[in-house]
Order: structure tokens, then C-alpha cells, then sequence
């Protein structure tokens, strides 16, 4: 169910009002590959609203996520299925404590992106979308990936150490007629391609003959991005369209998929359908924000992954981590890093 004029003017109207806008802050969501086993435990033991989300979330789901994120086992987190629906409520719960404890309840972030799947934690950090819906569309997404995985026989491989020219050069010779491209562009030297099983594993052999520092195979179900997932995107578009989305009253989201601020409504059921199809542009992303007059970015959820990624794209930007209880703790008492 789409929803316009729900929260804040139209979506034409909120662009003009921002577009000199100077934005300072950014709130930052890693997705899939993120997840660790533990992961929200001690936060959830010393925040009762950490814990309460967790619950929430198990009715949701209908399972107990808050043990696989807390106890595992590894390989049940690691799943498709379910590492994506445990991370979006690991961030949430970061989330909820910095607004629920008095030091930090007056964070707000002018912008917020997340990385693939983090663009659902992303468009609920700015009210594009409530928690229970949220967490539905990202379980469904796990499933429908899943699904398409399963019905084809793909991976993906990150590629160290080359620029966009020579991972597409990469790609072609190892394709040999199968389907083999570049899907995540992570930082300066860090470019994922995904692709059939042995156009990968071609990609893999061939890599050092470009220059590569390393070529390194992904532990993923299937092509993840490419049109092998177009099944997956058919599900999803579905159910977007069966949820509530609204347009945000002041913070604007950033779409992976063209480097470009979500409109509204529409765009948003668009960007989030094609990214399972479609390169993942974070570098730009991050080069537009930054462009746009961000300072400070926080990656809040499990790991360092986004942190880590900016240091390669703007060694000076300042990015604060959110991902623990000691970092929370960090925070509060005003030494964040």
C-alpha cells in the first residue's frame, strides 16, 4: 500500500524546500555479511528497549531471531534467509537505544544510506517505513533470494585492487559467453563481480594476470545483483507494493542504485526492486553525501564493515561506530570514534 502526503509535503515540494539544505550528519546501515554470532546480546542485557525490539521482532518473524543473533550457530546466521531479517533488527536496536538514552535521544541525522539490505534499516531510520513492515520486506527479501539462488547456480568474488576498467576487461575474458559483471563498487579498490559459478571461479584464476592484489570468493548463495535474481526482484516488488511507504518530512534516504535521493513513495518501491538486479554504487554514494556537505557519518549496526569503507574513500572524513554495547557506551560518554 503506497501512501503519499502521509508524513510531510509531496514529494516535488520537499525536494525544492531541501535542495540548499546544508547536511551535516549521516546515519549509516551495513547490510548482509555484517551479521556475527552474539551480535545484540549485550546490548539487549543492559537496554530494556534493545530487548523489547528483539521481541518484537521474534513475533514478527515467528521465530526466536533473537537466539540465532545471540547464540547462533554460525551457519543457520549466515543463511540468506535469515541474516538479513537479524541484522535490520540488531541496527534497530542500536538505533532505539541512541534514541531512547537521554545523552543521545537529540542525534538526528540529516541523511541516512545503508548498504544493499541496509537500505531498509536506512528508510526506517527516517520514517519511510515502520519497524514491523520493515522487518517483514526484509525477511521476504532474504526468502525470494534465496528462492532464486537456489533455482540458479551463481556467486560472487571480490576483486582487490583494481579500478572499474580493468575488473570489466576481468569480466569479459572470464565470462567465455556466461553471465560474469561487476555489481558492488565498495571503495577505491574494492569492486565485487557476480556471475555464473565458473565464470566466477574463471575470475578467480585470471585475476592476478590484471594486476589483482587478491581475488577472494564470497560466501553467498547465488549472483547476487545480476538478472539471475530477477525472480527474486518479481517477489519483492510485490510485496513493497502490499506495504505502507511514505514520504519522510526532513530526512532524505540515498538510493544505491543511482546515487540520488529518494523522491518518494514510488522510488523508493523502484530503487529497492532493482537493487537485486542492479549494481550497488556505495563509493558514490558516499562521494555525493560527502559532496553534499556531510562531516559526520555513524555506522550503526553489527561489524565495522561501512567504517572500514569509508576510510578508503575520504581517509579524513570523521565515522563514528555504532555497533556494541562499549560503543554505545563510548558515545554517551561523549569519546565516540
Amino acid at each position: 500500500m503506497v501512501e503519499r502526503g502521509s508524513i510531510g509535503p509531496s514529494p516535488q515540494v520537499w525536494l525544492e524546500s531541501n535542495r540548499d539544505q546544508t547536511m551535516k550528519t549521516a546515519f549509516l546501515f551495513p547490510g548482509q555479511g555484517a551479521q556475527t554470532v552474539g551480535m545484540g546480546a549485550d546490548l539487549a542485557q543492559a537496554f530494556p528497549a534493545a530487548a523489547e525490539l528483539f521481541a518484537q521482532a521474534n513475533a514478527i518473524v515467528g521465530y526466536d531471531l533473537r537466539a540465532v543473533c545471540f547464540e547462533g550457530p554460525a551457519d543457520r546466521l549466515n543463511s540468506t534467509t535469515l541474516s538479513q531479517p537479524a541484522i535490520f533488527v540488531t541496527s534497530a536496536a542500536l538505533l532505539e537505544v541512541l534514541r531512547t538514552t537521554p545523552v543521545t535521544a537529540a542525534l538526528q541525522p540529516d541523511v541516512t544510506a545503508g548498504l544493499s539490505m541496509g537500505e531498509y534499516t536506512a528508510l526506517y531510520a527516517a520514517g519511510a517505513i515502520c519497524f514491523e513492515d520493515g522487518l517483514r520486506l526484509v525477511q521476504r527479501r532474504g526468502q525470494a533470494m534465496q528462492a532464486a539462488a537456489d533455482a540458479t547456480r551463481g556467486t560472487m568474488v571480490s576483486i582487490l585492487g583494481l579500478d572499474e576498467e580493468k575488473v570489466r576487461q576481468l569480466c569479459r575474458e572470464a565470462s567465455e559467453g556466461e553471465l560474469l559483471e561487476p555489481v558492488n563498487f565498495n571503495c577505491p579498490g574494492q569492486i565485487v563481480v557476480s556471475g555464473a559459478i565458473g565464470a566466477c571461479e574463471r575470475a578467480e584464476r585470471l585475476a592476478e594476470k590484471y594486476g589483482a592484489m587478491k581475488a577472494i570468493r564470497l560466501e553467498v548463495a547465488g549472483a547476487f545483483h545480476t538478472s539471475l535474481m530477477s525472480g527474486a526482484a518479481e517477489a519483492l516488488g510485490t510485496a513493497l507494493r502490499q506495504s505502507r511507504i511514505v514520504t519522510p518530512s526532513s530526512i532524505r534516504t540515498m538510493a544505491n542504485v543511482n546515487v540520488d535521493y529518494y523522491a518518494g513513495a514510488e522510488s523508493i518501491i523502484d530503487g529497492l526492486t532493482r537493487q537485486l538486479t542492479s549494481p550497488i554504487l556505495w563509493q558514490g554514494c558516499m562521494e555525493r553525501l560527502l559532496t553534499d556537505g556531510v562531516e559526520t557519518f555513524y555506522e550503526i549496526g553489527p561489524g565495522r564493515v561501512l567504517t572500514g569503507l569509508m576510510k578508503r574513500i575520504s581517509r579524513k572524513t570523521k565515522v563514528i561506530n555504532v555497533s556494541d554495547r562499549a560503543s554505545v557506551q563510548a558515545l554517551v560518554e561523549g569519546s565516540g570514534k
